[in-house]
């Protein structure tokens, strides 16, 4: 099983992978749906096309300009050549490629999650981006393991989109999840996708799992559903995350960490636009 991340370069995926042919059956390697051309601006399932990324490619393949600010295509270039590379090694009928979007939930090295319960926990009017109703589709970490071990123990190969089901959370039950697990007197003041775009917040990152993309939560996983992924509830992870960090659990340190979330002052700010003064 393959868990490696941008720093490993296709070629490095098929040099182990080839290693390791001759004395295993399978190979499991998790991906991302950062590997698809369409993503995040349309919708996918596992037929949508993949980026291009040879298997043999160092890791200096697809790297963009240090002043690119478009899609990230280096990270789905680099990826997209990994699961080649797996395949080039023990051929499609040995392996289960997997491609995860948001992955949450305990032990969370991202930050996302994390940002979001701490402030959930500082009370005061939330800044909530979207609307409440909007589809997310966040899977716990735990999920993707379970499955990626299941796969192991398969027969025949095959691409699966790992996700919640489509439809079935909402950024609403998210953010009113983190407020009831802190025990917060939090409350959200939802801001319009319009309104934060104007105001220049940064997708992604300034309020985490925020992004305006048509295609951004909009991944068919019902293929992996059938092959037995189970995804618990949202709400389950977000209280086992915050009682893991509760608990003194301490995140592996990561440059991504410092990435998440909006400052207490342009909240606050943006806030006051929205004619609400208690930013907590």
């Amino acid at each position: 099983m393959d868990t490696s991340a941008s720093e490993l370069a296709p070629r490095d995926v098929l040099a182990g992978a080839a290693a390791l042919e001759a004395v295993s059956g399978r190979y499991v390697y998790v991906s991302t749906v950062n590997a698809y051309v369409g993503w995040p601006n349309e919708p996918l399932t596992e037929m949508s096309p993949v980026l291009d990324g040879p298997p043999d490619a160092d890791i200096n393949y697809g790297r963009l300009p240090a002043d690119w600010d478009g899609p990230d295509w280096y990270y789905g270039r680099q990826k997209a050549g990994a699961e080649r590379a797996s395949i080039a090694a023990y051929g499609e009928d040995r392996v289960s490629i997997l491609r995860p979007g948001v992955i949450l939930g305990p032990g969370e090295y991202v930050g996302r999650l994390p940002w979001w319960l701490d402030r959930a926990k500082r009370g005061g009017a939330i800044l909530a981006p979207g609307a409440a109703i909007k589809s997310i589709q966040p899977v716990d970490v735990r999920d993707v393991a379970a499955f990626a071990l299941d796969q192991a123990a398969a027969s025949g190969g095959g691409a699966y989109n790992v996700t919640a089901p489509v439809g079935r959370e909402t950024m609403g039950g998210f953010l009113a999840a983190c407020i009831e697990a802190t025990g917060s007197d939090g409350y959200l003041v939802w801001a319009p996708d319009k309104f934060l775009v104007e105001e220049g917040v940064q997708q992604w990152t300034e309020l985490p799992l925020w992004r305006t993309h048509a295609g951004v939560w909009s991944i068919e996983s019902t293929n992996a559903q059938a092959a037995g992924l189970r995804c618990r509830p949202l709400a389950e992870t977000v209280a086992d995350t915050w009682e893991w960090l509760r608990t003194g659990g301490r995140p592996v340190e990561h440059p991504r960490w410092a990435e998440h979330g909006i400052t207490p002052e342009k909240e606050s700010r943006l806030l006051a636009q929205l004619g609400v003064r208690n930013a907590g």
